[in-house]
């Protein structure tokens, strides 16, 4: 007699077996295929255009043919413009890739500048994939330039422009780097010292402060122009002070104060002075030996402004001078400062400045335990903060509590 229950799960048993053969395969079947290659390029598309009559190379184009090829050429970026306004993106870049195909015909350097404005274009659209046909296009016609005995200049430098334009500064520095050895080897300093200035800012623009004040540090040795030398030292000074360099900031601002004072150009000169004093006060704080390059700066930056009647520039070095002596605890300094401070804010008709020294005054009188001077110095600066309608409770709390003590 037959075991009902024991062919159920015979049964059972087989058809599980078979669904799990049947998955396997099924899996198998929907494994994904490995991802085809990029297809190819539309800038590289060799299908036959009506604009160029057929067989003809480009050597081939007559000078008349060139003209009318050009217009038609601008005719299809105006298209293509017209396109994207109307929110036709894929038909715009679409039209683009045709212009730039026959582009090649007009010669290299006008093919580079379409590419640069298209590059551009593709950037501000984060078309990547654009952007990749036309870097690799570049790169295309870089190879055949560096093959050229003589390559062209102007062609070198519309490469570079376009490379920055599609956001590629390593080849664009490239470029430019053929165009420094060509213009070394013709001893034209003027266009050697154009070409730097260019790399350093392609480095500067992507935050390679090492590569660009590496630049900067050579343009100061090679340049004469007071006007580029100044340049350059502020973009070393900006350089350093962003990669927290202090001694190298000192270092680039001490050679910009000479160009300062070549040019008696006492303002900037005194700002000048005060940031030097701000780098070695920064520097003390591990080195307490620099705190008297800090004073002393600080000092001849106020010492200069307050000889040429410059009160704001000279108030401001002193509430440097104050704060610093306050941090050192030479109160009897930072009091007399103070004094001082408070005459350039009057002259300079600064009332809310008048009434931050009155405070700090106050401050430090409390401090000294001078307690009646304490509140003399806190009623002067009531009295300007009334006038100002500023907030008086901070003094008047001040006056309270010291007279609550007295």
């Amino acid at each position: 007699m037959i075991n009902i229950q024991r062919l159920s799960i015979t049964i059972t048993t087989t058809i599980t077996i078979c669904l799990l053969w049947t998955s396997l395969a099924l899996a198998k079947e929907k494994k994904p295929k490995p991802p085809k290659e990029f297809p190819p390029s539309p800038l590289e598309i060799t299908v036959p255009d009506p604009l160029i009559p057929q067989g003809t190379t480009v050597q081939q184009l007559s000078i008349e043919q060139k003209r009318s090829l050009k217009a038609a050429l601008d005719k299809l970026n105006q298209e293509a413009t017209a396109k994207l306004q109307a929110g036709d993106t894929q038909g715009a870049f679409a039209t683009w890739n045709r212009e730039l195909r026959l582009r090649r015909y007009l010669g290299t350097l006008n093919e580079i500048q379409a590419l640069q404005r298209v590059g551009g274009i593709a950037y501000t659209r984060n078309n990547r994939l654009q952007i990749r046909y036309i870097t690799e296009r570049l790169q295309a016609i870089q190879k055949k330039i560096q093959l050229e005995q003589t390559p062209n200049l102007q062609v070198l430098q519309a490469l570079g422009e376009a490379y920055r334009q599609v956001r590629s500064p390593n080849l664009a520095v490239e470029a430019y780097n053929q165009i420094l050895i060509i213009v070394r080897g013709n001893s034209d300093v003027a266009a050697e010292v154009d070409t730097m200035k260019t790399i350093a800012q392609v480095h500067l623009d992507w935050f390679d402060y090492p590569a660009a004040a590496a630049t900067y540090e050579q343009l100061i040795d090679l340049v004469s122009n007071k006007n580029d030398v100044e340049a350059s030292l502020k973009d070393l000074v900006y350089i350093y002070e962003r990669t927290k360099q202090p001694n190298k900031a000192i270092d680039a601002r001490k050679k910009l104060s000479l160009v300062y004072r070549q040019q008696n150009d006492i303002a900037r000169l005194s700002a000048l002075k005060i940031a030097i004093g701000s780098d070695y006060e920064a520097l003390a704080k591990e080195n307490p030996n620099l705190v008297d390059e800090a004073f002393k700066n600080y000092q001849e930056a106020y010492t200069m402004a307050w000889e040429f009647q410059q009160y704001v520039r000279a108030a401001e070095a002193l509430r440097k001078l104050v704060s610093l002596y306050i941090a050192e605890d030479q109160t009897e300094d930072a009091l007399q400062t103070s004094q001082i401070l408070l005459q350039a804010e009057e002259r300079a008709s600064n009332f809310y400045g008048m009434m931050n020294a009155y405070e700090q005054i106050g401050q430090i009188h409390l401090q000294r335990q001078e307690n009646q001077s304490a509140i003399a110095a806190f009623q002067k600066g009531l009295e300007l903060a009334q006038k100002l309608g500023y907030e008086t409770d901070e003094f008047t709390q001040q006056i309270e509590k010291i007279s609550g003590i007295t």
